[in-house]
């Protein structure tokens, strides 16, 4: 149970930067965001990312814009802004670090 509570809170730490991500690829509406974390198994719920998204928002990590959709009614697409884009290179450094320390460890541990 303890290791479920752990990779909730590592989800948690890094869905933000997962969608930023995403959107560095290209510009994307929430339920696409949706579909592919949750595909990648980040996502345990769609009520999850539009807080999120509308927080990035708020931080100027992300623009949105309204777009026409061919199948319903129009959809907001998000993109990266530069803030979003430098907020994600920093992580992605950061990242790499943390992840070699935490790899480190488990690793030497295991080899005990």
């Amino acid at each position: 149970m303890a290791t479920h509570r752990a990779v909730t809170q590592l989800r948690r730490g890094v869905l933000e930067y997962c969608v930023l991500a995403l959107l560095n690829e290209q510009e994307r509406y929430g339920y696409d965001l949706v579909v592919e974390l949750s595909a990648a198994g980040l996502l345990a719920s769609e009520g999850t990312i539009y807080p999120l998204l509308s927080r990035l928002r708020k931080d100027e990590l992300v623009s949105t814009v309204w777009r026409d959709s061919p199948t319903g009614p129009s959809r907001r697409y998000y993109a990266l802004t530069d803030q979003g884009r430098a907020a994600l290179d920093d992580f992605s450094r950061s990242w790499s670090a943390f992840k070699n320390s935490v790899d480190h460890i488990l690793t030497r541990k295991a080899q005990s």
